[in-house]
């Protein structure tokens, strides 16, 4: 597990709210909630950073719900999810946790953990929301079991 379960579910849940926009549909907490398998309370507390980030909007009142702008979707990287949620240190910390890990006190793993950590970086950047909604919506990646 790379990420921590928030998010996870922000990611999930990012690419579900995605995919309904696409098809010109807002994703309410409970449909959310059931297309990734997390708890209503969760999700709803996990959108909140994300929508004040303008990753998603949110739309109150009876036909409200989440959603993605169209012009957002190609723009929105996976990593922008991560960083709000859990920040960027996977992407730049120690695989020790050692504070002073560099190139000139390096820690036992630094040579063979740089490369893997450029590499995530790298594919975190590199996949918008739109991507992978339209992987999960012609069925060739999915969100649940």
């Amino acid at each position: 597990m790379l990420f921590s379960k928030a998010c996870e579910y922000a990611i999930k849940a990012s690419i579900f709210i995605t995919k309904e926009s696409l098809s010109g549909r807002r994703a309410n907490v409970r449909a959310i909630a059931e297309a990734t398998q997390a708890p209503e309370a969760f999700v709803a507390k996990t959108l909140q950073p994300l929508a004040r980030n303008g990753i998603l909007t949110s739309t109150k009142g009876q036909q409200g719900g989440f959603s993605v702008e169209p012009e957002q979707m190609n723009t929105i990287k996976l990593m922008d999810i991560i960083k709000i949620i859990d920040g960027d240190g996977l992407f730049t910390r120690c695989a020790f946790g050692l504070s002073q890990c560099s190139e000139v006190r390096p820690c036992p793993l630094h040579e063979h953990y740089k490369p893997i950590r450029r590499e995530l970086t790298e594919m975190m950047q590199s996949f918008t929301l739109y991507d992978l909604a339209v992987k999960t919506e012609q069925g060739f990646a999915f969100l649940k079991v």
